[in-house]
């Protein structure tokens, strides 16, 4: 992830990297799970302190005009509390660096939770201006999903000056040309709220409660047990 950031040349997934220069701006949309100063991916994890290293080198070597992060993640303000406001660089979070954020939208049937809160919320109201982007700056949709998100306290980080007052098509594109359709309203959606942390042991109750063999039951139980404890060991080492 940090050589993609960096530009350098990389042998897996599609292989492209950011060739950026100082008149690009560049957004960055990040959703995984993340703890006190770290964000997760499937194999790795990344810390604070490297994350802050390469957007130091990135901005000493000017590699973007501006720069805008949205992150999901559990404790995500952790990675940007502390961020420079002189990088040209703002950072939205779904959570501060004290909390979980959490999980929306159940399918009752799969048993898996279909997207995060405030990322819906995000997305929601882009697509309530859609495709007039231009209409509404980065602070004010800040502000706007900020008070729809009321299962964690959503944060803003870093240049609060210039890209706050930019226009979210500066790093979404669609400023609202002749050519693109009319907007269209935003979908419904009801959801059940679930701190992220607690998402696999909601899927594990949810498939005991519907289990009627008794092997499968036994396994469950078991497996349910083991989160219980795994998850007071963690939070000892967090408190």
């Amino acid at each position: 992830f940090l050589d993609i950031l960096m530009g350098k040349t990389v042998e897996v997934g599609s292989r492209k990297t950011l060739k950026t220069g100082p008149n690009d701006t560049v957004f960055v949309n990040f959703a995984d799970h993340g703890g006190p100063g770290v964000l997760g991916f499937p194999s790795d994890e990344l810390h604070v302190a490297d994350l802050t290293k390469v957007l130091e080198s990135m901005h000493s070597e000017k590699r973007y005009k501006q720069m805008l992060w949205y992150v999901e993640a559990c404790y995500s303000g952790s990675m940007f509390n502390k961020l420079s406001p002189d990088m040209n660089i703002t950072a939205h979070t779904a959570s501060n660096e004290h909390e979980s954020s959490y999980a929306c939208v159940k399918d009752e049937e799969l048993d898996v939770y279909l997207g995060d809160c405030w990322s819906l919320n995000w997305m929601n109201n882009t697509e309530q201006i859609f495709p007039y982007l231009n209409k509404e700056t980065v602070g004010e949709q800040y502000e706007i999903v900020k008070k729809m998100t009321t299962e964690s306290h959503a944060q803003i980080y870093g240049d609060l000056t210039y890209i706050y007052n930019e226009s979210i098509s500066a790093f979404m594109g669609h400023p609202g040309s002749k050519t693109e359709t009319e907007p269209v309203s935003a979908r419904k959606y009801s959801y059940k709220s679930t701190a992220s942390q607690d998402v696999m042991m909601e899927y594990l109750k949810g498939k005991r409660e519907k289990s009627h063999i008794k092997e499968e039951a036994e396994r469950l139980d078991k497996e349910i047990k083991y989160h219980i404890v795994a998850e007071s060991k963690v939070q000892k080492i967090l408190d």
